[in-house]
């Protein structure tokens, strides 16, 4: 192995991947060079490159301790611990466990002096993060931070069925002009209540990178920490009743209402920033409200709670808006502590209406580039982006456009920023699904002006973010659950699953990809995922059963092959999920029949949570997400619509026959819960 090969392994950079199984390809030396330089380490010449090298060695082979340790509870210490060099002195200090999570997220608050340790005398600490200070009889001293987790997340009290919806695209009589906190929170009191459902499952609600036009894409967030409020329901706001110009908010929420015609009624797409310059224009007139004594004190709780990540996010709102960001910074801690407050009261609304799970949120793999996340961050890589490699499913591998976290500077930091993101979305969330979770234990680096082809692994210390994301799921009370679609590196899915983070399986990738190639058999289905038949990067169910997905991508020209194959194949690939459908005697006669025949055969699957993709609800044909397009395809602007293609509202959704026969249909078969009092519709 040469200079440089030795190099990367020592700071997690594969040299070689593999885009399929039988095929391993070489990461060119330019590329390798180029992510070294992005960890700190000086690629320019052989000798730098050697002394790097040396010192890496050097530093590894007489390190007391690594920066981080994971000790599962009820298992044994972590096996460093017991490596210890006799005689070396321990002391362990605690973390502050009532601590907000600007302070407590990765870095002791001590409360008195760390006290003399050893894990055979002592036993195992509490559930929380700890430092370690080590000194050894030869000198050698070692700082560490010791994770203790609980074994797994928690389970979900029972299989359950729930919806999967684009918030934005689910528009009630009273949006203005996307869909809203109040939307989730009525349509999750209609799931519960109407159909037994156990959860509502949103796009990520983080903080977007305002622009002319803003990036409709809620995967690239200018934070992940804090939400969005052009979210909010602006009638929810307690303020609104007490506001004096009753006639200006009045004119905005008759402006408001207009936008929503244009989109249910005209055939508009949702537009994002003119819902936000209707909703900014609310919101300074409920801000120049005097709040009442409890408010206040409630708003005081909460920006001593959230810290100096609030300040910092609230100053870079503020400056981006072309404000004075000390001046203009209280108003955007306001507007995050009235978004959460209502992501919360949908997580209360969803649990009311019976829910046993309620919203799940989803955590974005990355932010954008020049996000309040990202801006000033030290432990933000520059000049590279997340992507991934080539692949069956993508010739050309993907980029992201997302700068990576360090893993040094993670590490160095115990992890301080991935628990504050943790902590923050796991206050108002029944569950927490991670895009991409396999980026918890590696992801593709992309160097500035490569290709995607030409990009590499960089590790990460998997088990030290995993326990830290089962310990924020157990404080939380919450499910987590792991988009692990696509290429994933031998023995995660395992690993995972070993700690109670269910994986995600789509219908039509379950195939008996060691065997014959056919659709895998429900029985064979693996029990700890959610369940689903598409997703919102997917052709919705009613168009892949028509074809008219294939249609569409021949159209924007994105298909790689004759659209006489691709016809072919995708019609043959539907024929045979048809024929399975029919030998386990379910009705394919008609579209709604087939897609509620693909429906049911997910639930004759151990899959403990079955996911149904409102639009399919309803025959919606066009897919939220076309990937490979920008702007050739409205991607994340589209209402949920009728087979037809009529945009519908909550109320007409709610009311749908085709609706209400899908998801009864489901609700029977996973098995009548009764009601809560007080059942109503939307």
């Amino acid at each position: 192995m040469d200079d440089l090969a030795r190099l990367a392994a020592l700071y997690g950079v594969a040299t070689t991947y593999q885009p399929a199984e039988d095929v391993t390809l070489r990461v060119p030396e330019a590329t390798i060079a180029a992510v070294l330089r992005q960890l700190g380490v000086d690629t320019d010449t052989p000798e730098s490159v050697r002394a790097h090298l040396a010192t890496a060695e050097h530093d590894a082979a007489h390190r007391l301790l690594p920066r981080v340790l994971v000790w599962w509870a009820g298992s044994r210490p972590p096996v460093e611990l017991g490596a210890l060099p006799p005689g070396t002195r321990t002391l362990l200090e605690a973390e502050a466990e009532g601590a907000g999570p600007s302070e407590a997220a990765g870095r002791a608050v001590r409360q008195e002096p760390p006290a003399a340790w050893s894990a055979a005398d002592a036993g195992e600490p509490p559930l929380g993060v700890h430092r370690i200070h080590a000194e050894a009889p030869d000198g050698r001293t070692a700082t560490a931070t010791l994770i203790v987790a609980p074994d797994r997340a928690p389970a979900a009290p029972e299989r359950t069925h729930g919806l999967l919806v684009q918030l934005y695209s689910v528009l009630s009589e009273r949006s203005w002009g996307m869909g809203d906190l109040g939307d989730l929170a009525e349509l999750a009191r209609w799931a519960g209540r109407i159909h037994g459902a156990g959860f509502v499952q949103v796009n990520p609600l983080h903080a977007a990178v305002p622009g002319t036009p803003t990036d409709p894409s809620p995967y690239r967030p200018s934070s992940r920490r804090f939400p969005d409020p052009v979210h909010l329901r602006i009638e929810d706001v307690p303020e609104y009743a007490d506001c004096p110009d009753r006639a200006a908010l009045a004119e905005l929420a008759d402006r408001g209402a207009e936008l929503r015609r244009e989109v249910l009624e005209k055939g508009a797409l949702i537009d994002r920033d003119a819902v936000w310059t209707l909703k900014r224009a609310a919101l300074e007139l409920l801000y120049a409200v005097p709040r009442s004594p409890e408010r206040e004190a409630a708003y005081g709780e909460f920006r001593a709670e959230q810290g100096a990540e609030l300040d910092r996010h609230a100053a870079w709102c503020a400056g981006h808006a072309g404000e004075d960001p000390k001046a203009g910074a209280d108003f955007h801690r306001w507007l995050v502590w009235l978004t959460d407050a209502q992501l919360a009261a949908a997580q209360r609304a969803a649990k009311e209406a019976g829910m046993a799970v309620g919203i799940v949120h989803d955590l974005a793999v990355g932010v954008h580039p020049e996000g309040s996340d990202a801006t000033g961050a030290p432990h933000y890589a520059r000049a590279v982006s997340v992507g991934a490699p080539p692949d069956a499913f993508n010739a050309r591998g993907q980029d992201w456009g997302l700068p990576p976290w360090r893993p040094d500077r993670l590490a160095a930091t115990g992890y301080a920023p991935l628990r504050a993101l943790l902590r923050g979305v796991f206050r108002y969330a029944g569950a927490l699904r991670i895009d991409h979770v396999m980026g918890l234990f590696r992801l593709w680096w992309i160097p500035e002006g490569a290709p995607p082809a030409e990009g590499a692994y960089v590790a990460y210390d998997g088990e030290a973010m995993l326990a830290l994301l089962v310990l924020e799921a157990h404080r939380a009370g919450a499910l987590v659950i792991g988009e692990d679609l696509g290429t994933v590196q031998p023995g995660v899915r395992q690993a995972l699953a070993r700690r109670g983070v269910l994986g995600t399986s789509v219908l039509w990738f379950e195939r008996d990809w060691g065997g014959d190639g056919e659709p895998l058999e429900p029985e064979r289905w693996r029990a700890d995922c959610l369940a689903t038949v598409t997703t919102h990067d997917l052709p919705p169910t009613a168009a892949k059963l028509a074809g008219s997905h294939v249609e569409l991508r021949d159209r924007l020209g994105l298909l790689t092959r004759p659209a006489e194959r691709e016809r072919a194949e995708d019609a043959a690939d539907t024929a045979r999920w048809l024929d399975v459908l029919e030998d386990l005697g379910l009705d394919t006669k008609g579209e709604e029949a087939a897609v509620r025949a693909l429906y049911g055969f997910l639930l004759r699957t151990p899959a403990r949570l079955v996911g149904v993709w409102l639009p399919d609800a309803v025959g919606d044909r066009r897919p939220q997400n076309l990937p490979g397009t920008w702007d050739q395809y409205p991607n994340w602007r589209l209402p949920v619509a009728d087979a037809e293609g009529r945009p519908l509202t909550l109320e007409a959704l709610a009311a749908s026959p085709r609706a209400n026969a899908l998801l009864g249909a489901v609700r029977g078969a996973v098995g009548t819960r009764t009601a809560p009092p007080g059942a109503r519709g939307v």
